[in-house]
């Protein structure tokens, strides 16, 4: 998967995250709660690769 790939998918779990998140606030739902933490975080985590990914390829492009 490219960095740019990743950095759309961790875009958009981070947003679905944060939708479930306040989903299950708003109707006292803590597994839905959770759920949308944990996607949030996944989205994050892959937000973040796609970035490492960008690194090391303008690393290499230098070299």
């Amino acid at each position: 998967m490219g960095s740019t790939t990743d950095k759309i998918k961790g875009a958009a779990n981070q947003a679905a995250g944060a939708v479930k998140q306040g989903v299950g606030k708003a109707v006292g739902n803590p597994n839905l709660e959770v759920e949308g933490a944990g996607q949030k975080l996944k989205g994050e985590v892959q937000e973040t690769v796609g970035k490492a990914k960008d690194a090391v390829k303008k690393l290499v492009d230098k070299a």
